[in-house]
C-alpha cells in the first residue's frame, strides 16, 4: 500500500512543544506533564503544561523508553545507546512524591540487560520491558535480545527471544494483562519490521503469536501505544535511509492500526527519524510524540489505555 496515500484523523493539528537533540520514552503524568528521554545528552526532560521544559534527572544513566505505574511511579529503561559506558543496563523506578529511586532489574541469571528499551504496565503492576541490542554487539552479555516480565512480586522472566522475534523494540500491553503487542525491528537487510500480537496467560507465558503489519523494507516502527478501543498508535519511518537494510517505503509519522491488523490512518511528522508517543492531555486524547530533537502534540480520536492515570481524575490546569 501506499502509506503517503493514508486519511489524517481531521483532529489531528500537530504543535511542536519542545526542542532537543535525541527525543524518547515520553511519560504522561496526571499533573499534565510529560517526561522524555534526551538519549544523546544523558539526561530526563520534563515538559509543563505551561509551556516550559525544564532537565528533570541528568545523568539519566542513558534512559530510553519510560512509563507510569498504576501507583504513579515512573518506570525507566536505562540502556546503552549513545555510549555504553554511561548506561545503566537496568530497570528502574521513581516515586515522584517520595523521590525514592531504586533498582528493579540489572541482571538476569547472572547477566547483564543488552539495552533496557521500551516498557509497558498492565493495570495490576505487572512489568513489561523490552532489551535489544541496537549499538555495540560487543557488550552483551546475553546470547539474545529478548522481552522480560516483572510480575508484581518482583520475580523476572523472560517471555519471548529467538526465535519467534528477532529485535523487540516497541511494547505495549492491554491492562487485562491477556495481550502483548511488540515491535520486531530488525537493522538488517531483510530483517523483520513487524507488529506482533501475542496472548498472554495469567503467568505472562506469551503465545499465539499473530502478525498484524508488516513495514517491509521501510525503517518500520519503533515506539507504540494502546488505545482503550484496542487500536494501536505506531511511531514509524524515515525520511533519509541509514543503509541498504532500509528504505524510503515508509514515512515518518504516527500510524494508526485496528486490532484487526487494519491501517487505518496516518499523522505525518516532518522529521528524520520518530521514536515514540504517549496519550495524554485532560481527556486523554492527546498524544505527545518524540521525533528527532523534537517534542510534538496532537489531538487524536482515541482514549489512551493507560494504567496510571485515569482520564477523569485529571486536573491540570492546561485545558487544551
Amino acid at each position: 500500500m501506499r502509506y503517503a496515500d493514508l486519511r489524517t484523523p481531521s483532529q489531528a493539528k500537530l504543535t511542536t512543544v519542545a526542542s532537543l537533540a535525541f527525543t524518547e520514552g515520553p511519560a504522561c503524568h496526571a499533573d499534565g506533564s510529560v517526561f522524555y528521554s534526551d538519549i544523546l545528552n544523558n539526561r530526563i526532560m520534563r515538559w509543563t503544561p505551561e509551556g516550559n521544559s525544564v532537565v528533570w534527572r541528568e545523568p539519566s544513566n542513558r534512559t530510553n523508553g519510560q512509563t507510569f505505574d498504576p501507583q504513579g511511579r515512573l518506570l525507566h529503561c536505562e540502556g546503552a545507546e549513545f555510549g555504553s559506558a554511561e548506561g545503566g543496563r537496568r530497570v528502574t523506578r521513581t516515586n515522584l512524591e517520595s523521590g525514592e529511586y531504586e533498582v528493579l532489574t540489572d541482571h538476569y541469571q547472572g547477566k547483564r540487560y543488552n539495552s533496557p528499551n521500551d516498557i509497558c504496565v498492565d493495570a495490576l503492576g505487572n512489568i513489561y520491558f523490552t532489551d535489544p541490542c541496537y549499538d555495540d554487539r560487543s557488550i552483551m552479555e546475553m546470547d539474545c535480545d529478548a522481552v522480560y516480565r516483572i510480575d508484581i512480586s518482583g520475580n523476572v522472566q523472560r517471555i519471548l527471544s529467538q526465535p519467534e522475534i528477532q529485535r523487540p523494540n516497541g511494547i505495549a500491553v492491554n491492562q487485562a494483562g491477556t495481550a502483548l503487542y511488540l515491535v520486531d525491528s530488525c537493522p538488517e537487510v531483510g530483517g523483520n519490521r513487524k507488529i506482533w500480537k501475542f496472548d498472554l496467560n495469567e503467568y505472562g507465558i506469551a503465545d499465539q503469536q499473530q502478525e498484524l503489519w508488516d513495514f517491509g523494507g521501510g525503517r518500520g516502527a519503533d515506539g507504540m501505544r494502546l488505545s482503550a478501543s484496542g487500536n494501536l498508535y505506531i511511531a514509524a519511518g524515515i525520511s533519509t535511509p541509514r543503509g541498504k537494510h532500509e528504505n524510503r517505503d515508509v514515512p515518518t509519522g504516527v500510524y494508526i492500526l485496528s486490532p484487526l491488523g487494519k491501517m487505518l490512518s496516518r499523522i505525518p511528522i516532518a522529521e528524520d527519524v520518530i521514536t515514540n508517543l504517549a496519550f495524554g492531555g485532560t481527556n486523554g486524547q492527546t498524544i505527545f510524540i518524540t521525533a528527532g530533537k523534537t517534542l510534538y502534540r496532537t489531538h487524536v480520536p482515541d482514549v489512551g489505555e493507560v494504567a496510571y492515570p485515569t482520564w477523569n481524575q485529571l486536573d491540570t490546569g492546561g485545558r487544551e
